[in-house]
């Protein structure tokens, strides 16, 4: 009877085992994390979490958010709680995460084996500025979008006929300008003729759309690029119509003031 009674005891040990044991090939990882979703658009909340296995006092969980190109994004310290999880929110997009493609969010807890990643996808920012700028020397204000990169000045080239755009891009980009024909325009005769469009110095294509009074040129760019240059078969001089006629007016008082002092100095009978 003793030796039934403990036969049953041990099985019911077993039975219990089991079934707080993990389920047979499965391996409890010292640390996990997930994201809410697998891909997010600019402006959107990146909900992380995770859990670790044990709690470790005095440790943090570091959080690294690595770019597509490797260049780390975001580096933040997570505190664990009593319930062995961690969280935080990111947001999707800004001034470091304007590249598309995948990142990947790295953890790491105590030791170089407690660590763990998840990745998520990303389209782009569309890192787009939509403005105005005055082109140097002239009265003229044109208007611009551009997406990977930032337009710094526009000034013209008067001797190449030619529009010279410094840029700063940081991404693969695309300039849409529209220039005003008073400004700058490609002709044969009365035709309408193509523009040469130039990045750092390399002829690139665009494409274009035309009214009475404007022309509007669609450029890409590659990241790092510095330049543009929009050439056509005249640009307006450097000085603009104001200053030509100050500089007119100047002229005709010189003359003028010359004149007089001339018939100042002759003498009089």
């Amino acid at each position: 009877m003793n030796t039934h009674l403990s036969v049953f005891a041990l099985f019911a040990i077993m039975i219990a085992s089991i079934g707080m044991a993990p389920a047979f090939g499965q391996i409890v990882q010292p640390i996990v994390v997930s994201t809410d979703k697998v891909a997010y658009t600019e402006g959107d909340t990146i909900m992380v979490t995770g859990e670790v296995s044990e709690i470790l006092f005095g440790y943090a969980v570091s959080l690294m958010v690595i770019a597509p190109n490797g260049n780390v994004v975001s580096i933040d310290q997570l505190m664990v709680g009593s319930d062995k999880k961690f969280s935080t929110e990111l947001s999707a997009g800004g001034s470091l995460m304007k590249a598309g493609g995948d990142y990947t969010i790295q953890v790491l807890y105590g030791t170089e084996n407690r660590t763990a990643e998840t990745s998520f996808s990303f389209p782009g920012s569309s890192g787009s500025e939509s403005n105005l700028v005055q082109v140097e020397g002239t009265d003229f204000m044109i208007g611009f979008t551009i997406t990977g990169g930032k337009l710094l000045s526009i000034a013209p080239d008067v001797d190449a006929n030619s529009l010279i755009i410094k840029i700063d891009a940081w991404d693969d980009g695309k300039l849409i300008i529209t220039l005003p024909r008073e400004l700058i325009d490609a002709k044969i005769g009365d035709n309408d003729d193509d523009f040469f469009v130039l990045v750092d110095g390399e002829e690139v294509d665009f494409d274009e759309t035309t009214t009475s009074t404007d022309r509007t040129l669609t450029i890409l760019f590659p990241a790092g690029a510095e330049e543009i240059e929009i050439i056509g078969t005249h640009v307006i001089p450097e000085f603009g119509a104001i200053a030509a006629l100050i500089l007119a007016v100047a002229i005709i008082s010189i003359i003028a003031v010359s004149a007089k002092s001339r018939l100042s100095i002759m003498p009089r009978y």
